[in-house]
Order: structure tokens, then C-alpha cells, then sequence
């Protein structure tokens, strides 16, 4: 007869005694601060009038680069040792202004005289605007399509991968409620702008407004 013994794990020996703590990082590492601070130098913005400071580095960038240099720092500690000097985690605010010109208002109520005037007199207004360049080739875009595998794209969008570059330049007129899109291909925005509004007439402008003797432009 073969006697069985309890399948239980035994305890787990302690590495040290309940209600024992492990001694602070810079107490065992008295450099580990002046090392920290050195790394975040450049690395760290701030408000001067909060004394509350942010870093561009992960937690486990400034452990790694730290343990590099012969400090070893985990992230937990990393975070501590920020939190305790001031630093937070945060994003970008959109909270700055620019003065108000006294003489907006007046200049949109000039617009819109003008803008009514034209469209009375049967005269084209029109609305143009450039968007975001466009990296044309193998680039990750948004959206979806049905098809039985995925399309493999760039992991990075470097501008020297790109086929070339693609910009969209819209009209949309005010009067009759259309609208249409060129894309450029060089970066000259000025020259775009003006051969686009040329294509607009002589396709469009000068069927729909045969009688026009100027023509109102609205950019940004």
C-alpha cells in the first residue's frame, strides 16, 4: 500500500518579515534623483505660475534609460518619483486667444452686403478652401471596403515612400448650392488656387452665369 501525501503547496517563504517595507529608491540610490532630473531636462515643459511640469517620456522609457545608466528604476517607482517632484499626466489644452480685432464684426457685416448684393445682381459668389495635404501611395487610410483579405499599407508615412502628394482644393458655390474638387499635385498653393478658379470658369462659371460681370471670392 502507497501512502499518499497532501497535494497542497506549501507556503511560500517570506522575503522579509511582516510590516517590513523595502527602503526608497533614492535612499539606496542617493544619485537615482540627480540622474532623474538630468534625464527629464529636456524632456520636460511646465507653467511657471503652477510649478506643475509634464514629460514627452513614457514611464518605461525613463525606467529603461535609468537602469542604462546604472540606476534600476521600475515604472511604479518612475511614476512616484515624478508625482512626488511636481510632475502630472497631461494632454494638450486648446485654451489660448488672440486679441479681438474691434472691427471683425463690421468686416463680416461687409461680407455679407457684398454677398447679397452679388446674389440679387445674379452674380456668382463663391467659397474656396484648401484642405490637408494627402501622401499618395500605400498609406493607411480611414474607412472600409469589402474584400476577402486586407490591403497591406506603409507601417510609417514617410514623405520619400509617397508616389506623390495630393492636394484638395474646393469652390462651392454660395448661389446655386454646388460645389466642386480639384487636386493639385505641386506645393505651390497660389498657383493651384488660380488655375483652379480659371477650370471653374470655363467649365462652369461661364455656362451657369453667362451675364456676370464680377465675381465674388470668400476665402479663409
Amino acid at each position: 500500500m502507497v501512502s499518499v501525501r497532501s497535494l497542497r503547496p506549501a507556503a511560500p517563504q517570506r522575503a522579509f518579515e511582516l510590516g517590513a517595507q523595502a527602503a526608497p529608491a533614492p535612499k539606496k540610490d542617493p544619485d537615482l534623483l540627480d540622474a532623474l532630473d538630468a534625464l527629464m531636462v529636456d524632456e520636460t515643459a511646465g507653467d511657471p505660475q503652477t510649478d506643475l511640469k509634464w514629460s514627452r517620456k513614457s514611464l518605461r522609457a525613463i525606467g529603461r534609460s535609468l537602469t542604462q545608466q546604472g540606476h534600476p528604476l521600475c515604472p511604479t517607482t518612475a511614476r512616484r518619483l515624478l508625482l512626488e517632484r511636481g510632475y502630472a499626466l497631461r494632454v494638450n489644452r486648446k485654451q489660448l486667444t488672440h486679441q479681438h480685432q474691434p472691427e471683425r464684426d463690421a468686416q463680416f457685416r461687409h461680407i455679407v452686403r457684398k454677398r447679397r448684393a452679388f446674389l440679387r445682381a445674379g452674380w456668382p459668389v463663391l467659397s474656396a478652401d484648401t484642405k490637408k495635404r494627402e501622401l499618395v501611395g500605400k498609406f493607411k487610410r480611414a474607412g472600409r471596403s469589402w474584400r476577402k483579405e486586407p490591403i497591406d499599407v506603409n507601417i510609417y508615412d514617410f514623405p520619400h515612400l509617397a508616389e506623390g502628394v495630393a492636394i484638395p482644393y474646393g469652390i462651392y458655390d454660395v448661389g446655386r448650392d454646388e460645389g466642386m474638387v480639384a487636386v493639385g499635385v505641386t506645393h505651390d498653393s497660389p498657383e493651384l488656387a488660380v488655375n483652379v478658379l480659371r477650370a471653374w470658369w470655363r467649365q462652369i462659371g461661364r455656362r451657369d452665369y453667362p451675364r456676370a460681370e464680377r465675381v465674388l471670392l470668400e476665402v479663409d
